[in-house]
């Protein structure tokens, strides 16, 4: 059976996405097995930006209905083409979307968030 794959979210500073990196890099080199898929944002209101309420509802139907074109999705969806290319662009951006010869996939079969106000 296929791992799911699962993205970890975080709102933190570039040092400290830099230290995970390292971290990564260095359990590696000591022949660990790493598989870890991590997207940092350097402030809440930058994902904000990124994961609004209708991106999150993309990747939710595109997980549900893979294969599908841009126009099949914004079809389905009732939405403009215009607006659901931008966004699938944007999700693709942040790798929570993939495109293949078959059409638009999402890998993810969850997302964990973390926040920090330190």
């Amino acid at each position: 059976m296929k791992k799911q794959r699962k993205m970890q979210v975080h709102v933190e500073d570039l040092a400290t996405s830099g230290r995970r990196f390292v971290d990564a890099w260095r359990r590696a080199e000591r022949g660990e097995t790493v598989h870890e898929e991590h997207l940092s944002f350097e402030s809440f209101e930058g994902l904000l930006a990124t994961l609004t309420p209708k991106r999150i509802e993309l990747v939710r139907f595109v997980r549900r209905h893979p294969h599908l074109s841009i126009a099949a999705v914004a079809r389905e969806l009732g939405r403009d083409y215009k607006r659901v290319h931008g966004d699938i662009r944007a999700l693709e951006a942040a790798g929570l979307l993939e495109e293949d010869e078959d059409g638009l996939l999402a890998p993810f079969a969850g997302v964990e968030a973390q926040l920090s106000f330190s």
